[in-house]
C-alpha cells in the first residue's frame, strides 16, 4: 500500500482532518459499510492488544478476575434505575424481531412480523443492569463478597456525530463491576482503580492526566461519584480517557440485591464500575503524533525497531540481512519487537517515510560501507535524529533507547499539558484564554448545575474535572460572582 505522506494534512491548519488521515495512512482504522462503525486494522488493533495486555495485568495484579455477560439486555431492566435509563435512552439499539423472510414481492429480505420479541431487547450500552440481575443469583451472605469482575466486550452507543476511534457508535472496552459488602470499600474500589488508569495512561501511553471528580452534570447515569482521567490534546481540547464510578446502592436497590451481614441482618450491597475503551487509541494518536504521522512510545509500538538495509544486488542484500538477524536475535532475547524490512519491490527512502508515518521508535538503517565499517545509522522517531552509531554494544545502546525515548514522549506532553493550564479570574478572562489559548482552564465555580450549563451554552466549555488535589481556596464565580471554595478545570472537549 502506498504511503502518501506528502499529502498528509498539517496539523496546524486542520487539526480534525490530520486526525482522520493518520488514522487512515498510518493502517490503523478505516470506516466501515455500517453508519459510524470502524475496522480496526490488524497494525491499529495490534496497539490495542498491547493496551488490553497491559491494563489485564494490572486488573489482575489487583485482585479482578475476567468474565463474559451478554450482548443483549431486556429493556425492562433499563427502567428500573431510572437516571440510568434517562442518561443512555437516546443512544439505545433496539432489537424488536429476531427472523428476516423473503420479500413475497421479490425486493429481498423483510422482517418476518411473526418473529417480533415478546420484550424487545436493547443492544448492550453499558453492562450494569445485566450484571446486577445476574449478581443477585451470586450474593446471599458477607461470605460471597466482594465481587471484582471485569469483561473485555463491545458495547454499541447510537452517536449521531462519530469520529474514528474517539466516538462510534460500536466500540471495544473494557467494564468492571463490583460488588461490596460496605460504603467505604466500595469508595476505596472506585479510587484504586482511577489511579490504575492514571499509572497505565502516563506509563505506558506516556499521556500525563488529571485526576479528579466530575461534576453532578457530567457524572455517569446512575453513579453517585465519578472519577475520571483527563487528558490534553495538541490542540487544546480535553479528552476523558477513563473513569471510575461509586454507584452507592442504586443497582443494589434497583434489581434487590442483599446479603446477610455477620450480625445477620440483611442489607444492600454497594457498587461500582469503571472502564476505558478504544478511544485511548485516540488520546495516544493525537498527544505526541506531528505531521510525520504517529509518534508511539515503545512500551505500546507494535514495531520497536525497524532495521531498513541498503544495498546493490542480492548478494549485498543477503550479507546485510544476516548481520541484521544477528542484531535482531539479541534484541527480541531482550523483549525487544524487531522487523528486518527487506522487501525489494519498493525503495529505501519510501521505506523511511512508511515506518516514520507508522510511528515506530528506531529505525536502523545498513549499507555495505558500515558492514565495513562497524558501524549503523541509528534514526528516532520522538526526535526526528539520526547518527552513525558501532555495532559494538547496540543492542545496549538500544534497550536503554526504549526507557529514554518512552520518558522523553512523557516529558514533551508533561510539558505542554502544563504550558495549557491558565488560572482565570474573571468571565472576560475565561472567554478570552479559552478562545485564544484553549487548554485547561483553572477558574472558581459557584458548585450549581445551572451555572455549569449556562458556561457550556455560552463556551462549549464543560467542568472536565474537581481535581483530587484542588485545595480550598475562597474566591468567587467567574461567571455568577457567587462564593466559590476551590478551582475546578474547565476546557473545550472531545
Amino acid at each position: 500500500m502506498a504511503v502518501e505522506l506528502k499529502d498528509l494534512t498539517k496539523s496546524d491548519e486542520n487539526y480534525s482532518q490530520w486526525y482522520n488521515e493518520l488514522v487512515m495512512k498510518a493502517g490503523l482504522a478505516e470506516n466501515s459499510a455500517v453508519r459510524g462503525c470502524m475496522v480496526i486494522k490488524p497494525y491499529g488493533y495490534a496497539i490495542w492488544e498491547k493496551m488490553q495486555r497491559a491494563l489485564d495485568d494490572m486488573f489482575k495484579a489487583t485482585g479482578h478476575q475476567n468474565a463474559y455477560f451478554p450482548l443483549f439486555i431486556p429493556k425492562s431492566f433499563f427502567s428500573r434505575e431510572a437516571s440510568h435509563v434517562e442518561g443512555f435512552a437516546k443512544e439505545c439499539a433496539v432489537v424488536t424481531h429476531y427472523r428476516l423472510k423473503n420479500d413475497p414481492e421479490g425486493k429481498g429480505v423483510v422482517v418476518d412480523p411473526a418473529a417480533k420479541l415478546e420484550e424487545e431487547l436493547i443492544v448492550r450500552p453499558t453492562s450494569e443492569t445485566i450484571i446486577w440481575n445476574t449478581y443477585k443469583n451470586w450474593i446471599q451472605s458477607y461470605r460471597d463478597l466482594p465481587i471484582l469482575c471485569n469483561q473485555w466486550a463491545n458495547v454499541v452507543r447510537w452517536e449521531m456525530r462519530t469520529r474514528l476511534f474517539l466516538r462510534t457508535a460500536e466500540f471495544l472496552w473494557q467494564e468492571g463491576h463490583t460488588a461490596h459488602a460496605t460504603r467505604e470499600e466500595a469508595i476505596a474500589e472506585a479510587e484504586k482503580m482511577i489511579r490504575v488508569y492514571q499509572e497505565f495512561a502516563e506509563q505506558w501511553m506516556a499521556v500525563p492526566v488529571v485526576v479528579g471528580h466530575k461534576s453532578p452534570n457530567e457524572r455517569f447515569a446512575g453513579a453517585e461519584d465519578t472519577l475520571t482521567i483527563e487528558a490534553l490534546m495538541q490542540d487544546g481540547k480535553a479528552l476523558q480517557s477513563g473513569t471510575s464510578h461509586f454507584l452507592g446502592q442504586n443497582f443494589a436497590k434497583a434489581f434487590d440485591v442483599q446479603y446477610v451481614n455477620k450480625e445477620g441482618k440483611q442489607e444492600y450491597v454497594w457498587a461500582t464500575s469503571w472502564g476505558v475503551s478504544t478511544r485511548l487509541m485516540g488520546a495516544l494518536i493525537m498527544a505526541h503524533s506531528d505531521n510525520n504521522g504517529l509518534v508511539l512510545p515503545p512500551k505500546l509500538a507494535p514495531i520497536q525497531v525497524v532495521m531498513v538495509p541498503i544495498y546493490k544486488g542480492p548478494e549485498q542484500l543477503q550479507q546485510i540481512v544476516e548481520r541484521f538477524e544477528q542484531i535482531a536475535s539479541e534484541l527480541k532475547k531482550r523483549g525487544i519487537s524487531v522487523k528486518i524490512d527487506d522487501r525489494d519491490n519498493v525503495r529505501s527512502g519510501f521505506k523511511f517515510a512508511e515506518y516514520e508515518l507508522k510511528g515506530v521508535p528506531v529505525r536502523l538503517a545498513m549499507g555495505p560501507r558500515d558492514m565495513e565499517n562497524g558501524t549503523i545509522e541509528l534514526a528516532r522517531r520522538d526526535t526526528l535524529t539520526k547518527e552513525t552509531v558501532s555495532q559494538q554494544g547496540l543492542e545496549d545502546l538500544i534497550e536503554q533507547l526504549m526507557t529514554e525515548i518512552q520518558e522523553n514522549i512523557f516529558q514533551k506532553a508533561l510539558n505542554y499539558r502544563n504550558s495549557m493550564i491558565t488560572k482565570v479570574d474573571s468571565w472576560e478572562e475565561f472567554q478570552q484564554v479559552l478562545e485564544e489559548k484553549g487548554g485547561f482552564l483553572s477558574a472558581h465555580w459557584d458548585g450549581t448545575p445551572e451555572t455549569e450549563q449556562a458556561i457550556k451554552e455560552a463556551t462549549k466549555a464543560t467542568i472536565r474535572c474537581i481535581p483530587v488535589d484542588a485545595e480550598d481556596e475562597e474566591g468567587v464565580c467567574v461567571f455568577s460572582g457567587k462564593p466559590s471554595h476551590r478551582r475546578v478545570l474547565f476546557a473545550k472537549s472531545y
